[in-house]
């Protein structure tokens, strides 16, 4: 059964930075697409970026720029690299495996 588990997120002023993790097991990180939704509160959870099995990524227009997904598959793990980050950026962060695989989501939270 594969599993994923998130690390990284916290509290952070406007501007700053922060690196999310997740770490694959009972699976391989390139085997399928994966990538990052986030929800806020009292919206519908959204896609932030994706990254596919050869590599490639997509990001939403809004992070275009400043967040960066990659991967690492000597530690089976995804990041999301967020920088410049905003106070609408707030919301919990879910990596995602195609298939239907969730993380149990990590917090951020920008402050003004």
């Amino acid at each position: 059964q594969v599993q994923l588990v998130e690390s990284g997120g916290g509290l952070v002023q406007a501007g700053g930075s922060l690196r999310l993790s997740c770490t694959v097991s009972g699976g391989s990180v390139s085997a399928r697409t994966m990538g990052w939704h986030r929800q806020a509160p009292g919206k519908q959870r959204e896609l932030v970026a994706s990254i596919t099995t050869d590599g490639g990524s997509n990001y939403v227009e809004f992070v275009k720029g400043r967040f960066t997904i990659s991967r690492d598959n000597a530690k089976n793990t995804v990041y999301l690299q967020m920088n410049s980050l905003k106070p609408e950026d707030t919301a919990v962060y879910y990596c995602w495996r195609s298939g239907a695989t969730w993380g149990q989501g990590t917090q951020v939270t920008v402050s003004e």
